[in-house]
């Protein structure tokens, strides 16, 4: 039988964890709702179910280790049975992470086009709730640390299947991003910043299940593995809300560019009238065509495709106004400089 320490100090230092995650979450979904308040309906919803999730799960983690620590405190039982509500904390997770990767795989579905990538990532996500579930039901089983080694097999079909379908969600939004690149500060710069935030997110979760499934593999019989453990949900959430929230800096990024870009346009329009309208000489018209490149208008296209339904604007009540979409077309700006002779001067004669 390992040691208290090594019984319960990995499980408190996990919700303690698990707690600093909340008041995280606590913040981004307070900002979100105050920010996104034309999003989808049913974005929405999945944003306040994960928050009555995990505010459940906290308490669930406190009423955890409350338990054998202070109820039981002393008592032999405490060091060999699980804790009651540790059994909820598998099927938590996975209630968490399930939708969060439903809701990626149908980014990359709208952004590349695949239904067999967002199908394969659904697949994974699916494998991973069931793996979760039947944990679940072995811990309430079990109820032994003794016999923790005996949840080896659900473990790793929940947390390899989890850890699988983060990995490919990271990686195809790297690189269908990545491919997008089109030289334009505006594009790259959102694209940048976009591919920095998916592997910050994306992979960290990741990182945390591979720990998991290590620790749990190697070290059966103590709880070194609940540091990861604990924290997996609160990961999950948070990376969809720190997602959701970023769009925001994104459009400002994109509105900045699209700024100083109009500016120099704007000045390199006026420069050329007034040097065409000096060479064309006196009462000619002229006409420029003061229209923006057609690789100024594919790079603001494939910024709001991204930035679009597509990846990261989610308002499908917004009403476009299609005359802003005639800026992008050809604008024919005529200068017609007149000049009037002067009247012939009338000299008298004598004679």
């Amino acid at each position: 039988m390992p040691s208290i320490q090594l019984l319960f100090g990995p499980m408190l230092i996990g919700t303690f964890v698990n707690m600093i995650l909340y008041g995280i979450l606590i913040v981004q979904t307070y900002h979100y709702y105050q920010t996104f308040k034309k999003d989808a309906p049913w974005i929405k919803y999945l944003v306040l179910y994960l928050f009555i999730v995990e505010t459940v799960n906290t308490a669930c983690d406190m009423a955890m280790m409350y338990q054998p620590l202070i109820e039981k405190f002393g008592q032999p039982e405490a060091t060999k049975v699980f804790p009651t509500l540790f059994a909820a904390e598998p099927a938590v997770i996975v209630a968490v992470s399930t939708p969060i990767q439903f809701f990626f795989a149908w980014r990359i579905r709208l952004l590349t086009k695949s239904n067999i990538l967002a199908l394969v990532i659904c697949c994974f996500s699916i494998v991973s709730l069931a793996g979760g579930i039947w944990t679940t039901v072995l811990i309430a089983q079990f109820k032994l640390f003794s016999r923790k080694p005996e949840l080896h097999t659900p473990a790793l079909v929940w947390f390899l299947s989890a850890c699988v379908a983060d990995v490919m969600i990271t990686v195809v939004l790297v690189l269908s991003l990545s491919s997008r690149r089109t030289g334009f500060a505006a594009t790259d710069d959102a694209i940048g910043k976009i591919i920095r935030m998916t592997v910050q997110t994306g992979m960290i979760t990741a990182l945390f299940a591979i720990g998991d499934v290590v620790f749990f593999m190697t070290l059966p019989h103590t709880a070194l593995n609940f540091l990861w453990d604990l924290a997996l949900s609160k990961l999950y959430a948070n990376c969809l809300l720190s997602t959701l929230n970023a769009r925001a800096g994104l459009q400002e990024l994109t509105g900045y560019h699209s700024q100083q870009r109009n500016v120099v346009s704007s000045g390199a329009i006026r420069r050329q009238q007034q040097d065409s309208s000096l060479e064309a000489g006196v009462g000619a018209p002229v006409s420029i065509a003061g229209n923006r490149s057609s690789r100024d208008v594919d790079s603001e296209a494939s910024v709001k495709h991204i930035l679009g339904s597509t990846m990261y604007e989610l308002d499908t009540r917004k009403s476009f106004d299609h005359r802003s979409d005639m800026e992008y077309g050809i604008q024919i700006t005529k200068v017609v400089e007149t000049r009037q002779d002067p009247e012939p001067e009338i000299r008298e004669t004598t004679q």
